[in-house]
């Protein structure tokens, strides 16, 4: 069993940065594929960026690429997501999400969210 905690969301305006965290409890952390996505309202859940169990590979979707960094400290059981040029649509309830099959970006276990807000 393992559970996400997700923490640094807030506000900020558009052209921002934030760096959510996402600590993880349970000895095989590091030998999962982790993953963030998100939710705005009255929208699906989205995928956002994947990493492979060791960082060497990651993911992300066309709407955030170049702006977006996922990364990962399996010492400290913890993900990142460092998001810079925040915009307006970016806003949304983050989640992170373990042991991802990356074919169908599909999770097994799930963090409760932080909410994000980038205001214009």
């Amino acid at each position: 069993q393992v559970q996400l905690v997700e923490s640094g969301g807030g506000l900020v305006q558009a052209g921002g940065a934030l760096r959510l965290s996402c600590a993880a409890s349970g000895r095989t952390f590091s030998r999962y594929t982790m993953g963030w996505f998100r939710q705005a309202p009255g929208k699906e859940r989205e995928f956002v960026a994947a990493t492979t169990w060791n960082g060497d590979v990651t993911y992300y979707a066309d709407s955030v690429k170049g702006r977006f960094t996922i990364s990962r400290d399996n010492a400290k059981n913890t993900m990142y997501l460092q998001m810079n040029s925040l915009k307006p649509e970016d806003t949304a309830i983050y989640y992170c999400a373990a042991d991802l099959t990356i074919a169908t970006m599909t999770g097994r276990y799930w963090g409760q969210g932080t909410q994000v807000t980038v205001s214009s």
